[in-house]
């Protein structure tokens, strides 16, 4: 088959697919494109003559968000259906970068198409090209190198199908699956090239679930029988391997508690007995309190971060040992864990049976489940609305809480950065599988928007909620526009604190003072300090297409809330919140989390942080 670089590409894409449980899914359902000189002949040409038949194409507005929702579909569809990007070369493709992080961080598959400067090098330098004197053969997607799982510059037609294929490999591997990058030279992508009708054959990608090793399971088997009070951290591999139901049955099984991390969260429904919540610096007080004294942790799927791990304060026990139930050996030994290398739900599946018979001390579950029962009284107390209330602006944990009585299993809530993070892994009170979305290995900025068009295109007809602060939503509103032109009915709430308040309240933490975390006028002294901005986030919304709903007060916010779930179009929810007091608010940190104070200052806020940080960091323990 004569067709150009880019023809064979999309032809090729469109026939890929993957398969796990007897699920057979598309592999690239999608392509996401921004069109300019270093594309717009090849891939651009090619996805227009194979048509939407062979692959859809979806339109975007900044590059890096294009990724943002093609991360949103993948991790919606369960790592088993992608999408891909493609852009033209120089900041088209450097744009890329951050989204491309993002995504190996959290595991999440997404192909990433740049143009590149010519192979041929006919005219050097070329328009947008980065010349390094050194060395002739790099461009700027060489900076998509390291934040890349996989990575390939294709300079010779032919030279597309070996790549090609370890592209597909490594997109479908549970344990290397990240951004997967294949840099296309602009001249290469518009060459012709007899193909081998092969290449084009329907491939099946299967997507493998590893056992564990019977002399892991054995050890681990014996080391849950020998303790005390172990406990189960679980992460996001236990999603992405669809193990809710096998962890559900170890929990029971045995009674052996659970608490999650943020890619956890949702893994067992808020009122399942053995669900303690979040665990860690946003953690809530009963699954801290357990992990502080647990003396065996089972590390399920989990990456064990900082703000799990209360940077490496918050397993006290003497004695704790630590189990590492995942797919790569490199995160199962983690604090020098017995390891168990498998895939999740066959892990724990195994584990259980290995376990049979044997169950944690009646005290001891019948303790976890009274401070269950605390954390959601409290829960209640912070999402509380009283009569006076409802005539004022919001607190944000009132917004939730307004939201959570609205919602239904079939909810899907979209997070990324600022102070929601904390508030939603404390008190969010998850209902499905995957209604709790909070990107927490990145915390990026700007994610939610674009993520939320990407669930949405992958779960048609769920009520999808993308929750940004003001911060968040300037950082990367431009995807409203891809919303509203492909009718995607996303709705946007937009809480308005004038300023970055996650970072001011760590600000003021560590003797930063707020330094610089306002969005106000300058004070007289040089301070942002002074009268808030002008700044109309609502108008900017409706101004891209967006139906607005501003919300005043608790009254008004109920109402809009409402009207948005049911909405069917493109919808934004605006409200500001006011300051919770200490009573209202949500709890605050139960644990740890280790950001550097200065360890001289003049400045009393500062000398007075670090007499705090010395405290906390006398605590900090080797895992050995």
């Amino acid at each position: 088959m004569r067709l150009t670089v880019a023809q064979a590409l999309v032809t090729f894409l469109a026939r890929q697919y993957t398969e796990r449980d007897g699920q057979h899914r598309r592999l690239i359902a999608a392509t996401w494109g921004i069109f300019g000189h270093g594309n717009v002949a090849g891939l651009g040409q090619a996805l227009l003559e194979t048509g939407p038949d062979a692959m859809p194409f979806l339109q975007g507005r900044n590059e890096q968000a294009m990724v943002h929702a093609a991360v949103g579909y993948a991790r919606q569809s369960g790592r088993l259906s992608a999408h891909a990007v493609t852009t033209s070369i120089g900041p088209g493709a450097t744009n890329l970068v951050t989204g491309a992080a993002l995504a190996t961080i959290n595991r999440i598959p997404v192909l990433l198409l740049p143009g590149d400067t010519f192979a041929t090098r006919p005219a050097d330098p070329v328009l947008q090209q980065l010349e390094v004197p050194y060395a002739g053969d790099v461009s700027v997607n060489d900076a998509l190198r390291p934040v890349s799982r996989h990575f390939d510059r294709i300079t010779r037609p032919e030279a597309l199908i070996p790549a090609a294929l370890q592209a597909m490999r490594v997109l479908t591997d549970p344990v290397q699956t990240g951004a997967v990058t294949l840099a296309l030279p602009q001249d290469v992508q518009a060459e012709a090239y007899d193909w081998p009708e092969e290449f084009f054959a329907e491939r099946v990608w299967g997507v493998r679930r590893p056992r564990p090793d019977r002399h892991e399971l054995a050890v681990a088997a014996e080391a849950v029988r020998g303790c005390a009070r172990p406990l189960i951290v679980a992460g996001g591999g236990i999603r992405h391997s669809a193990a809710q139901a096998a962890l559900a049955a170890l929990a029971e099984a045995t009674g052996i508690p659970v608490a999650v991390t943020q890619a956890g969260k949702g893994v067992l429904p808020y009122d399942h007995p053995a669900d303690l919540g979040g665990i860690g610096h946003t953690g809530t007080v009963v699954a801290d309190a357990l992990a502080r004294e647990a003396d065996l942790v089972i590390a399920a799927g989990t990456r064990l971060t900082d703000f799990t791990t209360a940077s490496a304060t918050l397993f006290r026990h003497p004695a704790v040992r630590f189990i590492g139930l995942n797919l790569d050996p490199y995160d199962a030994h983690k604090l020098a864990a017995l390891p168990l290398v498998a895939d999740a739900r066959e892990g724990l599946d195994e584990l259980r049976l290995a376990l049979s018979g044997h169950r944690v001390d009646p005290a001891y579950e019948t303790a976890y489940r009274q401070g269950r029962g605390r954390w959601e009284a409290r829960v209640d107390q912070a999402y509380a609305v009283s009569a006076p209330d409802e005539d004022l602006p919001p607190t944000q944990a009132q917004v939730l809480g307004l939201l959570d009585a609205l919602a239904d299993d079939t909810d899907i809530l979209i997070n990324a950065a600022g102070s929601l993070p904390g508030d939603l892994h404390k008190l969010w009170r998850a209902r499905s599988a995957d209604q709790y979305h909070v990107e927490y290995g990145y915390s990026c900025m700007g994610y939610e928007i674009p993520a939320a068009i990407g669930v949405a295109l992958a779960a048609p007809g769920r009520p999808v909620w993308a929750l940004v602060g003001d911060g968040t939503y300037l950082m990367n509103p431009t995807e409203i526009v891809t919303a509203v032109q492909e009718g995607v009915p996303l709705r946007l709430v937009i809480l308005d604190n004038h300023g970055y308040a996650s970072i001011g309240g760590l600000s003021g933490a560590v003797g930063g003072e707020g330094f610089g975390t306002a969005y106000r006028f300058r004070a007289p002294d040089g301070s942002y300090t002074g009268e808030p901005l002008p700044v109309d986030l609502a108008a900017n919304a409706a101004s891209l297409g967006m139906a607005v709903i501003r919300a005043r007060t608790v009254r008004d916010l109920r109402e809009a809330l409402a009207e948005a779930r049911s909405a069917t179009c493109p919808t934004c929810v605006y409200v500001q919140t006011r300051t919770p007091d200490t009573v209202s608010g949500p709890p605050p940190a139960q644990a740890w989390w280790d950001v550097p104070v200065a360890e001289t200052a003049t400045r009393k806020a500062a000398a007075q942080a670090r007499e705090e940080y010395d405290r906390q960091a006398a605590q900090r323990r080797r895992h050995l």
